[in-house]
């Protein structure tokens, strides 16, 4: 008897028929991935899923039907109330396992996958997508494998209209890469910061990931987080995009992708740190000839001007080197000259800080009817040749830029002369031409044959009255920008 109520005992516990598994209340259940949820997020519009599919849909442009309302997925907050709720619940009910948060590849799998079955998925993509260029949009939602084409060597740069890219410009990053991009178009502060931080250590060194990262919808996620209230966000997403600008593949590309304007914005009133690297983007981004004329126009050369009179010392360098590549154009130089950059320059000059650099700024500016003439207004012919004649120079390079302005101004005709008569100029010159390095020797030259030159209206030249008159002119320039700086 007592071996028969043995076997009783195992058959009933091989006997799984009345144990049912605990089904999950409908409100802990992700409505996209239809699976319980491990990390919950409220969205904009009141709805709560699983975060990685909130972050996958973002990326896809794509949003899930649902009954209730229209889906927004501007903001996204932890749920840490629904989050315990299920714990406790799983724990009480003996659910086994406790789910685990949903990894981003399985998360855009499955997006991927309502897509498809969606009937409106056309309208869908396109509507919805976070970017102004639709071309973002198709290459997130079709999933396929579109090459990285480059146009930018084709076709002609329109300053005017550098918010969107070409249709060439598709780009599809690898699933590696779908993490950062998911993160950097989330709204939570914590994600874009995680995103911005591992963009910049991933771009800092890696030529080859500064190539593949600088696609549409990275620079379009950036373009929103350069303009962050949070310091850090700004400061790693702007260090980020000046590492995205050193690959020169990726210069017209970024400039076309509209980021200029907010990146000037960085530099007009960002944080300290963030004005350094918005500096060293711009300076970067101006090495490009296409790009230059570009961001002229879109209004960089007076935060530039402002950054090189009262930025840091690192942000003043990188203004002066985007200066002067800017200045190479001669829109860029016009606009200068109207903003009255001369004077500070000259200003910087006498002062002896960061002659060199100010210098090439000067040479260009010379270059220029414009720039010329306000440079013999502003006393430039004296306080270059008063440079010569002490020999502060911090290189042969700026010696020889010093006499490249003195060359260019001595095409203003008489009154150069003039002025270079008064200041002594011939002496300083011979002497160069004696005991100056070889480049420095060829520019005295070309400036001593210049001065040496007979005009025909020169015998009937007063001057006495030429002298004066530029005296005057330079009395009022004096009076309009100030003495001492502008």
């Amino acid at each position: 008897m007592g071996s028969s109520k043995h076997r009783w005992r195992l058959s009933l516990l091989k006997s799984p028929s009345n144990l049912k598994k605990p089904s999950p209340p409908p409100e802990f259940i992700c409505p996209i991935s239809n699976h319980l949820m491990a990390d919950p997020v409220i969205v904009s519009s009141g709805q709560t899923f699983e975060r990685n599919c909130v972050l996958a849909c973002i990326s896809l442009s794509f949003k899930p039907p649902t009954l209730l309302a229209t889906v927004d997925f501007t903001t996204v907050i932890p749920n840490l109330a629904l989050k315990s709720a299920i714990i406790n619940w799983c724990r009480t009910n003996s659910f086994s396992p406790i789910p685990q948060p949903l990894d981003i590849r399985s998360a855009l799998t499955i997006v991927q996958s309502l897509i498809k079955t969606s009937p409106n998925y056309p309208q869908i993509r396109l509507s919805s997508c976070l970017s102004s260029t639709s071309e973002e949009s198709v290459a997130a939602g079709a999933g396929i494998g579109a090459g990285d084409g480059d146009s930018c060597s084709t076709t002609p740069i329109r300053p005017f209209c550098y918010s969107s890219s070409s249709s060439s410009e598709i780009d599809n990053p690898v699933e590696e890469d779908e993490e950062i991009i998911c993160k950097l178009r989330s709204g939570l502060m914590s994600d874009q910061e995680s995103a911005v931080v591992s963009l910049r250590k991933i771009t800092r060194t890696n030529q080859d990931a500064r190539i593949k990262l600088c696609t549409p919808r990275v620079l379009s996620a950036l373009r929103h987080l350069i303009v962050s209230r949070y310091s850090s966000v700004l400061v790693n997403g702007v260090a980020a995009l000046v590492n995205l600008s050193l690959e020169n593949a990726n210069k017209v590309k970024i400039v076309r992708s509209g980021i200029v304007p907010p990146l000037i914005d960085v530099l007009r009133g960002g944080f300290p740190e963030a004005q350094d690297h918005a500096a060293g983007a711009l300076f970067s981004l101006a090495l490009d000839d296409q790009n230059k004329t570009a961001i002229g126009v879109l209004g960089a050369l007076p935060p530039l001007l402002h950054a090189l009179r009262s930025g840091s010392e690192r942000s003043r360098h990188d203004s002066a080197l985007a200066l002067y590549h800017l200045s190479l154009v001669q829109s860029n130089r016009s606009k200068l000259v109207k903003l009255g950059s001369v004077q500070l320059f000259l200003n910087m000059v006498k002062s002896g800080h960061m002659t060199g650099r100010v210098m090439l700024v000067l040479c260009n500016l010379a270059g220029s009817v414009e720039g010329r003439a306000a440079m013999l207004d502003g006393g430039a012919v004296e306080c270059l040749l008063g440079l010569l004649t002490r020999s502060e120079f911090d290189s042969e390079s700026t010696r020889e830029s010093c006499l490249g302005a003195l060359y260019g101004l001595s095409q203003g005709g008489l009154r150069f002369k003039g002025l270079a008569k008064e200041a002594g100029a011939e002496e300083l010159l011979i002497k160069e031409q004696e005991t100056g390095p070889d480049r420095c020797k060829e520019k005295a030259n070309k400036i001593l044959e210049v001065m040496r030159q007979k005009y025909e209206e020169e015998e009937t030249v007063d001057w006495e009255a030429l002298l004066k008159s530029d005296e005057i002119t330079r009395s009022r320039f004096e009076i309009v920008y100030g003495k001492e700086s502008i």
